[in-house]
């Protein structure tokens, strides 16, 4: 008797198996420290660093950003250039940014009213460097054919 499986489901062991092997690139300690670079400097971040619940919120959104720019490299390994490829992927990216803002908001200590600004464009550069990491890790993975 054989075993019946849908496309679906095929597809979706593939991309786990894809974000495993992208993912043994990244080290704990490089989420640890651009933590601490974009957002242990602001007074609204400084005293919510310290919640390690708040810092693994940070991992999970970078680490979702840069999966999506190793998916979105195929594109650019077949000759699109990078912001091209960023604006296809503009709204999920976009998404990953109003997450971590309006978690960071949510969890604030109400000082953020002020610096809100400042915030956004902060979370907004840790997930574009995230996603160009991403991207160029990804590049790299499908010219030495490893995708």
């Amino acid at each position: 008797m054989t075993v019946i499986t849908t496309f679906k489901e095929k597809r979706r062991e593939k991309q786990i198996k894809y974000e495993r092997s992208v993912l043994r690139d990244l080290s704990i300690n490089t989420l640890k420290e651009r933590v601490r670079q974009y957002f242990g400097t602001t007074n609204i971040a400084s005293s919510m660093i310290m919640n390690t619940g708040i810092e693994e919120a940070c991992y999970d959104v970078a680490l979702e950003a840069f999966l999506l720019g190793a998916k979105f490299s195929k594109f650019g390994y077949h000759g699109e250039s990078m912001e091209d490829v960023r604006i296809r992927c503009f709204r999920e990216e976009h998404h990953l940014i109003d997450t971590l803002y309006n978690f960071l908001l949510y969890w604030g200590n109400g000082q953020e009213g002020a610096m809100s600004e400042s915030l956004y464009y902060l979370c907004e550069q840790y997930i574009h460097v995230w996603w160009r990491e991403g991207y160029e890790k990804g590049q790299r993975r499908h010219k030495l054919r490893l995708h």
